[in-house]
C-alpha cells in the first residue's frame, strides 16, 4: 500500500454550529459536513484517521448527572471519555459509509476506543487547570471541594467551575491495532478527546484517572507514532494568523518549523485557542523523519508539497496542515491554509 496517511484532528465545537442547536440529531448534522469534507481526502487516495474534541459533550454527560444524582450513581470522568468516544465515532461512522455510498467508494470506516497513557508523575496532577462541567456558586463549588475532593476555581466572574489535570500523553494503547485497520484500507476513527487518560500501577495495569487530554497534543504523538505524512488540525478559521483580530493582522499561506517556533514563543498564537494546534504541529515535525517501514509500507512520492530537503532515503517526510473543514481539499491543492514544513 503506498497511499500516505495523515491524521485529521476535528475540534469537539466543530458539532455545534449553533449553541441553540445541541441535540444529537443537531450534532450528526454537523458531523455529516465534516465528514463530507474529509471523504473528499479519503477520495483522493489518502489513508485518513480521524480525531476529534468531545469537551461540549462530556459537559452533557455531567451535566446529566449532577441532574439525576438524587437517584442514579454518578459518571467517572474517564468513563465519560469513554462513551463520546463511541456516540461520536458511531456519528462519524455513518456519516462516513453514507457519504461513501454518494461517491461509490468501497470503504470501510471503524472507531476505536483508545486509550492513552499518562505519567503517574506528570506535573499537571499537582495543578489541575482544565475547566469541565457546569458552572456553580460559590457554597457549591466549596462544599464539592470539600465532600468530594474536587479542585475547583472562579472562572473571570461567571462562576466556579470544577478543574481537572490536564497530562501529556506518553503512549497510545491501541496503536497497533490503529496500525492493523489503516494497512487493510479502514478509515479509523480514534483517541477521541484526547484519549481515555490512564497510568499504569505498580502491578503494570492500567487504571483510569480523573483528568483530559489535550487532543491536539494526543493527536500530534498518534500521527509521530504511526508515523502519518500529514497532521492536518481542522479548526474554525481558514488560516493562521499574525497578531490575530489585531490592525496589523497577518494571514499565513506557510511557516517553516523553525519560524513556528519563533512566533509561537513571541506568544503570537493564544493559549486558549491557537497555541495548542501550533504546539502540537511542532511536536509532530520535532519528531522528525522516519526510516522506512511505515505503516504505508513504501516512501511516499505523490504527496501534495514539496519533499523537505535533506530528508533521508526511506523517510517518511512530516508535514502539518491548519485550515477549517470547508477549504481542506482546496488546501491539499495549496490554494489556502497554512502549510508548517520542516
Amino acid at each position: 500500500m503506498t497511499e500516505p496517511v495523515a491524521v485529521v484532528a476535528v475540534g469537539g465545537n466543530s458539532l455545534i454550529i449553533d449553541p441553540k442547536r445541541r441535540t444529537v440529531l443537531d450534532q450528526y448534522e454537523a458531523a455529516v459536513e465534516s465528514m463530507m469534507h474529509i471523504a473528499g481526502l479519503i477520495e483522493a487516495g489518502w489513508n485518513v484517521v480521524i480525531t476529534h474534541g468531545n469537551g461540549p459533550q462530556v459537559g452533557f454527560i455531567l451535566r446529566r448527572s449532577e441532574l439525576a444524582a438524587h437517584e442514579l450513581h454518578s459518571v467517572p470522568l474517564d468513563s465519560c471519555g469513554a462513551d463520546t468516544q463511541g456516540a461520536i465515532g458511531y456519528m462519524f461512522q455513518k456519516a462516513l459509509h453514507n457519504e461513501f455510498r454518494t461517491r461509490g467508494l468501497e470503504k470501510l470506516a471503524a472507531t476505536v476506543v483508545t486509550q492513552v497513557r499518562v505519567e503517574r508523575d506528570d506535573p499537571a496532577f499537582q495543578n489541575p487547570t482544565k475547566p469541565i462541567g457546569s458552572f456553580m456558586d460559590e457554597s457549591t463549588a466549596l462544599n464539592h471541594r470539600q465532600e468530594d475532593g474536587w479542585s475547583v476555581k472562579e472562572d473571570a466572574g461567571r462562576g466556579w467551575r470544577r478543574v481537572v489535570p490536564s497530562p501529556q500523553p506518553v503512549e497510545i494503547v491501541e496503536l497497533e491495532a490503529i496500525k492493523q485497520l489503516i494497512r487493510s484500507g479502514t478509515v479509523v476513527i480514534a483517541v477521541g478527546g484526547g484519549g481515555i487518560p490512564v497510568v499504569q500501577n505498580d502491578q503494570g495495569d492500567l487504571v483510569g484517572v480523573e483528568a483530559v487530554i489535550d487532543k491536539d497534543f494526543a493527536s500530534a504523538l498518534l500521527a509521530s507514532r504511526l508515523p502519518a505524512n500529514l497532521l492536518l488540525i481542522s479548526t474554525a478559521v481558514e488560516k493562521v494568523a499574525l497578531n490575530f483580530k489585531q490592525p496589523d493582522q497577518v494571514w499565513l499561506d506557510r511557516m517553516t518549523l523553525a519560524e513556528a517556533q519563533k512566533y509561537y514563543a513571541e506568544g503570537h498564537f493564544a493559549k486558549g485557542s491557537m497555541g495548542p494546534k501550533i504546539e502540537a504541529c511542532i511536536r509532530f515535525l520535532e519528531a522528525g523523519d522516519e526510516q522506512a517501514g511505515s505503516v504505508v509500507g513504501s516512501v511516499v512520492t505523490t504527496f501534495p508539497r514539496p519533499r523537505s530537503r535533506g530528508a533521508r532515503d526511506g523517510a517518511v517526510v512530516r508535514q502539518a496542515l491548519i485550515t477549517d473543514p470547508p477549504n481542506i481539499e482546496r488546501a491539499l491543492k495549496g490554494e489556502t491554509g497554512t502549510w508548517i514544513v520542516p
